[in-house]
């Protein structure tokens, strides 16, 4: 695409209900998240606008105007992130606004529109893989560029289910569910940030409602590791007890995949932000399944992982993993679980889950799961990653769907052999739902090859 140096009128979308009888809408927060490629900007908005983008040149800026929308009381400027030097607001005309976003280099912008009712996100993506620095190629990037330096901290997004209107289950002695999740979400982030590999993030840090699905996509904006959805159960029978852990069902990744697949802007943020064409339907449907496929696998994993731990706070509701379609869960590319932490609808589970002390334990429990799957299958760059090796003991491995054991071997980096010891297995037959016992890596010099 050609630039002028003044003025590159880039888009004009238009947003929403049309302008003759709309409602005005308002800008309630901007966020920034800087990625690989560029950086994110989130607007949240009151309800739908009209809008245009195009870019100003010497210095570089980009300029969104909102029609019929005012800044909301509270806003906030956020603070210079990534490829954005500054925010600033004003008033092109009556009625209208205008954000001005001072920009460190020259990006491409691509915008979506996410809807939940009558509010509104507006998603700004500033692209820079590629582009020109005054006039000069971008350096080349190296493999310590991709992966980081190895001190790279996982983010671990934790939702506390409910909130705001929307109280959820309430136990017997009235005791909200949506207050007794926020409590236990930031104990829990409380004991993740006092992991020197692990960094918390709470979807929400007070008393808000959130949509459903805008609380994977908050996690995924924030680049996390891992997602982890906070609840308390509630059933007719009070006697119900104990705590379960969910994720995705078949049904509700295939559901996601097709919503994904239809929107473009959707299908070119799974591969990287390549803009994908009709033509290239197929080749986005093959990324998606590969992309949920792996997703789905580190999911049940680290879920098996945390289900054990939670068996030495208390008794489980079901000795294994469940599967069902709940929203939070439908992240294509985040690993995510949801968490049921005990039957709030149960007189002392109710008083379990209010007890400051108990709620740590669960914690405590939640975190060793976590750090138990990534000390043995850490991304690379991270700390956990650098740290490889360093963790002793045997570690469990549950065989998901497609596996084989000399996958598994090859995935924990073990002899295949060492596995067959451990576990007193005739051959080479695993079975989807067997746990097994992966020997310690202090061990594995011993073993026969």
């Amino acid at each position: 695409m050609r630039r002028n140096p003044a003025l590159a009128l880039l888009t004009s979308v238009l947003f929403g209900l049309a302008a003759v009888g709309a409602q005005a809408a308002q800008l309630e927060g901007l966020k920034l998240v800087d990625g690989e490629n560029g950086t994110r900007a989130v607007l949240d908005l009151s309800g739908p606008a009209d809008y245009k983008i195009f870019t100003l040149a010497n210095p570089d800026r980009l300029v969104l105007d909102l029609s019929g929308t005012s800044l909301a009381n509270g806003y906030k400027a956020p603070a210079p992130n990534g490829v954005v030097a500054g925010v600033r607001t004003g008033k092109p005309s009556d009625g209208d606004l205008r954000v001005v976003l001072d920009l460190g280099r020259e990006v491409k912008p691509r915008s979506r529109i996410e809807r939940t009712g009558s509010q509104a996100r507006l998603v700004l993506e500033l692209l820079t893989d590629g582009a020109a620095v005054a006039g000069k190629p971008a350096p080349a990037r190296t493999l310590q560029d991709v992966i980081g330096t190895g001190s790279r901290k996982l983010i671990i997004a934790i939702d506390a289910g409910h909130g705001g209107k929307d109280p959820g289950a309430i136990g017997p002695s009235r005791k909200f569910e949506k207050d007794i999740t926020l409590a236990m979400a930031r104990e829990l982030a409380t004991q993740i940030n006092a992991d020197p590999g692990m960094e918390a993030f709470l979807v929400r840090d007070r008393d808000v409602f959130i949509p459903l699905d805008q609380r994977y996509m908050i996690a995924r904006e924030a680049q996390a590791d891992l997602f982890i959805s906070i609840h308390a159960d509630a059933a007719h029978n009070r006697n119900a007890n104990g705590a379960s852990v969910y994720v995705l069902s078949l049904r509700g990744a295939s559901s996601e995949a097709a919503r994904w697949l239809a929107d473009q802007e959707n299908a070119a943020d799974l591969v990287g932000g390549v803009e994908l064409d009709a033509r290239d339907k197929n080749l986005a449907a093959v990324l998606l399944d590969l992309s949920q496929n792996a997703t789905m696998r580190v999911s049940d994993d680290v879920a098996s992982e945390v289900l054990a731990a939670l068996k030495g706070v208390g008794k489980a509701h079901k000795p294994q993993i469940e599967r069902a379609n709940f929203v939070v869960l439908r992240s294509p590319d985040v690993p995510s679980m949801l968490v049921e932490t005990g039957f709030i609808s149960n007189p002392g589970e109710e008083a379990k889950l209010s007890d400051p002390v108990y709620r740590s334990r669960m914690a405590t429990a939640i975190v060793s799961g976590v750090r138990s799957y990534f000390a043995n299958q850490a991304p690379p760059g991270t700390w956990y990653a650098a740290h490889q090796g360093q963790f002793g003991g045997p570690r469990q491995h549950v065989v998901s769907r497609g596996e084989t054991l000399s996958l598994i071997a090859a995935r924990h980096g073990v002899p295949m052999n060492s596995i067959r010891q451990a576990n007193k297995l005739q051959g080479d037959t695993v079975r989807v739902g067997e746990r097994l016992t992966i020997p310690a890596a202090t061990a594995l010099a011993a073993a026969p090859k």
